[in-house]
């Protein structure tokens, strides 16, 4: 076949092959039929592949999960119309994170604006501008290689994030020139390769706050993880023994390997003390949002002075004013604050720190001793902590986990550190908490990382969004662990229902559905579990099967305790009397 170089899809590809993109989720339409083309005719032997998926949304979901699993651009397309609109739930949750993601469109030629074609007559550009960094749009071939350089800088660049990119059909039907392959250029040609770093003045200041504090506490959020920083913020925070928390987005960039550290949600008494007593908190690509309660009282000390590093500087501020901003590259930070912190802290501030750590450490070793007595409950359904703690103990520490739900994944943060983490190893999109992500999600993670074992907890409820892609796992091979916490019901509607409108539940039960049944019916693996001692026995069944497998395992119905802290949040604004 012509590895000729012949249209505009021949030059996207070109273009995608020299920013390191191997992977392209999506489905494949009319209008994108040259790009598809393309890599048919030459693009595999080159590298680069198109992954089919059965919904666009999950094509981007997967594109999204492969971003955060390599720290790479996650790329994605859909068809015009209806291709580029079921992408939308999949890039507005990349975006919510913060997530690097070049989502490529189709749209009609110019000369069939206005003619009720079909599926046209959409502005494509508008929809995307809420979700995205930028929206570019092509109309001729030679327009391709700018538009895809500066695609991949805004996405990379600064707070990281999708971007749209919608290519009209003349700009991948018409012929390329020469001169059009001339202008695709090197990476480090037209984005920037350095980290930004802080202002001197306010790397100073820091660590003028910092020797006023007895009692520091370090956040570690999506930011850092990022910017590739564990190392430096491991060694900053034991080095100086300041306690450390993360956030979810900052799950893995410490763990339990860690003598400072102290967990990644608020449900943690350790963590949550540390919130209520510290004077000084250094916060690193830290979003102050709910999934820290906003920093709000009565759970934070609102006499903290706070440091705040972020490379966004739309972040600064935002819900908590701090003493110090630092705008900059947590990475770059960091080593900027180690140097300036080992010429002018006082040696005695580790002693002092340390007694903090300590006492915050014991706390945490308290809360270890309470799992015991959590599995002695036989009661059936089992608990849903029971199902998590079971789950969490079987699989190593270098399982990859996807998390997809409401409920369920509350109660999977109180065993989200049993094991060490590393970081780019847990999956959630916190921001959005969008349901339905588990299984383009397993499938792109296991595609990122196809060493690793891959395991999904979801809810009954979240499974069913995608469960189609169950296909795309079976013919594409890719033996994923979906575990389903099966409680019947929409949990955290159900539980806003029974704790706020006196039990009067509306829509949020399911009638029984057999799950396993049903993958079976895809190609999977399937097995419906009851008792809490099946669970291991069924996940070592399901990595002896080789295949793509779902677990089905029916829980209570319980509301998770951190809903409780949740609740003190809202009664503080005046919500819920």
């Amino acid at each position: 076949m012509s590895k000729q170089i012949l249209n505009g899809g021949d030059l996207l590809v070109k273009c995608l092959l020299k920013e390191g993109v191997t992977k392209i989720f999506g489905i494949v339409g009319g209008e994108l039929l040259r790009i598809y083309d393309a890599v048919e005719r030459w693009g595999r032997e080159e590298g680069i592949d198109t992954v089919m998926v059965r919904h666009e949304q999950a094509g981007g979901h997967a594109a999204d999960v492969w971003a955060r699993a390599t720290g790479e651009i996650g790329v994605c397309m859909g068809t015009l119309g209806p291709g580029v609109t079921h992408l939308v739930p999949a890039v507005a949750a990349a975006n919510a994170d913060s997530i690097p993601m070049l989502v490529i469109g189709a749209q009609i030629g110019r000369m069939f604006e206005d003619t009720g074609i079909l599926q046209g007559g959409i502005d494509q550009l508008a929809l995307m501008r809420p979700i995205t960094k930028a929206q570019i749009q092509v109309e001729e071939p030679n327009e391709i290689p700018h538009a895809v350089q500066r695609a991949m800088k805004i996405a990379l660049s600064g707070r990281r994030g999708p971007v749209f990119l919608e290519l009209r059909e003349t700009a991948l039907v018409r012929a390329a020139t020469e001169e059009d392959i001339k202008n695709i250029r090197e990476p480090k040609e037209y984005r920037p390769i350095h980290r930004p770093y802080g202002h001197p003045e306010e790397i100073s200041k820091a660590v003028e706050v910092l020797k006023t504090a007895n009692k520091p506490l370090i956040i570690a959020g999506g930011g850092l993880i990022a910017s590739e920083a564990s190392e430096e913020l491991k060694k900053l925070s034991q080095a100086y023994m300041i306690p450390t928390g993360t956030t979810i987005n900052g799950i893995g960039s410490m763990g339990n390997d860690n003598k400072t550290f102290l967990d990644s949600y608020l449900i943690s008494n350790a963590y949550r003390t540390a919130a209520s007593e510290s004077d000084v908190i250094l916060s690193l690509g830290c979003k102050w949002d709910y999934s820290i309660l906003y920093g709000a009282p009565p759970i934070w000390n609102q006499a903290q002075k706070i440091i705040q590093v972020d490379i966004d500087p739309n972040e600064i501020g935002k819900n908590r004013f701090p003493e110090v901003n630092i705008i900059g590259d947590c990475k770059a930070v960091i080593n900027q604050l180690l140097n300036e912190m080992e010429k002018n802290l006082p040696k005695q501030k580790v002693s002092e720190w340390s007694e903090w750590n300590d006492y915050l450490q014991e706390i945490r070793k308290n809360d270890a001793q309470l799992i015991p007595k959590m599995l002695k409950s036989t009661k059936l359904p089992m608990k849903p902590e029971r199902l998590v703690y079971e789950l969490f103990d079987f699989i190593s520490p270098d399982t990859q986990i996807v998390l997809d739900g409401g409920d369920i994944v509350v109660f999977s943060y109180k065993y989200i550190n049993y094991k060490h983490r590393s970081p780019r190893s847990t999956f959630y999109p916190i921001s959005m908490g969008h349901l339905g992500v588990g299984i383009p999600y397993a499938i792109g993670v296991k595609m990122a990382k196809p060493d690793k074992m891959v395991v999904c907890l979801t809810g009954d409820g979240s499974f069913m969004f995608n469960i189609q892609e169950l296909e795309t796992a079976v013919r594409l091979n890719l033996p994923i662990i979906i575990v389903i916490a099966n409680n019947g019901c929409w949990g955290m509607i159900k539980s806003g229902q029974k704790g706020n409108l006196n039990k009067r539940y509306c829509d949020v039960d399911f009638p029984p559905i057999k799950y396993a049944e049903i993958a079976k019916s895809f190609g999977c693996y399937g097995e419906k579990v009851l008792k809490p001692d099946d669970i291991k026995p069924a996940l070592q069944r399901a990595i002896d099967s080789k295949k793509p497998a779902v677990i089905d395992v029916e829980i209570a119905f319980e509301t998770p305790s951190a809903m409780k802290i949740v609740g003190l949040y809202k009664k503080s604004k005046g919500l819920f009397g």
